[in-house]
């Protein structure tokens, strides 16, 4: 596959663009739906990204928003064909389908904030400390499955350690993050190590929620704000569920957790002194 052709944000962006034509017409997608003897679910589902798009699909659709004009059928035609494409996740057949999603959004995104209270970010996890996150949250996996999410989380950080990285990595976590021994603590003591030599780069802001602030809106759940360098492609709230995610995607959304994640950072002790708190912690480990 092109290196420059990501298919979960090609799907994404074909979809978006099937919906504004059926907006443009007015139309519902259950009336849509009718004309094509397909379910409404399918057309909202192709419309959201969260399915893969055949050619044929786009040509029907094509003929039942009125689209004539053959460069404009031409390229929806090619981001379907783009969109059907496999990234480097597809190669672990076992992953399962939401978290692919995610990761398609995560190896695109020009910019990534995150919000977490259990665990380090797996953007910013070393290999032993993830091990021990996926044993530990995961009970019922076997060794060699273990292995595979292991092995995928850490491919995922070449958006970090490669040459494609993320423009920008903020992450707020809560300094039961710091505290939790997961792995044990020199695991610990080695996870914090990492995340304050990764602290120094440029691109990577790392600040900590300590108990002191008592409570503060991030204790209503964990998030992700992605956004991308393409200004067709929105941006996406994500939640990681148990057997399902969650995307929100609409203007008002977006900008509602843009908000709550200014007062998370705002409710975070500064740069340094997270740092430093992140330092003494890990000397504790050492101990």
């Amino acid at each position: 596959m092109s290196a420059n052709i990501n298919p979960t944000v090609r799907r994404r962006r074909l979809g978006s663009e099937l919906r504004k034509l059926r907006e443009g017409l007015s139309m519902t997608a259950e009336e849509v739906a009718g004309r094509l003897m397909v379910s409404q679910s399918k057309i909202s589902r192709l419309e959201n990204g969260r399915r893969s798009i055949s050619q044929r699909d786009v040509r029907d659709l094509c003929d039942v928003y009125n689209v004539t004009d053959e460069a404009m059928r031409a390229s929806l035609m090619e981001m379907a064909r783009e969109s059907r494409q496999r990234g480097w996740w597809h190669d672990f057949n076992d992953m399962p389908t939401p978290y692919s999603v995610y990761i398609g959004l995560e190896a695109e995104a020009s910019s990534i904030r995150a919000y977490e209270s259990s665990f380090v970010p797996g953007l910013l996890q070393t290999e032993q400390y993830a091990q021990a996150v996926v044993e530990g949250t995961q009970p019922d996996t076997d060794a060699l499955a273990v292995q595979r999410r292991v092995q995928v989380r850490m491919k995922r950080q070449d958006r970090v350690n490669g040459e494609n990285q993320l423009g920008s990595l903020w992450t707020v976590i809560d300094e039961s993050v710091l505290r939790r021994e997961v792995g044990g603590r020199a695991v610990m003591a080695d996870q914090l190590k990492h995340m304050l030599e990764l602290s120094q780069r440029p691109n990577i802001t790392i600040q900590v929620i300590p108990f002191s602030q008592g409570a503060h809106p991030g204790m209503t759940g964990t998030f992700s704000l992605l956004e991308f360098p393409e200004s067709a492609d929105s941006t996406v709230v994500y939640f990681e569920g148990v057997t399902s995610d969650l995307y929100l995607e609409k203007e008002a959304d977006v900008r509602r957790y843009t908000s709550l994640y200014d007062h998370l950072r705002a409710a975070a002790l500064g740069v340094a002194e997270s740092r430093s708190l992140i330092a003494t912690i890990a000397e504790d480990y050492h101990a």
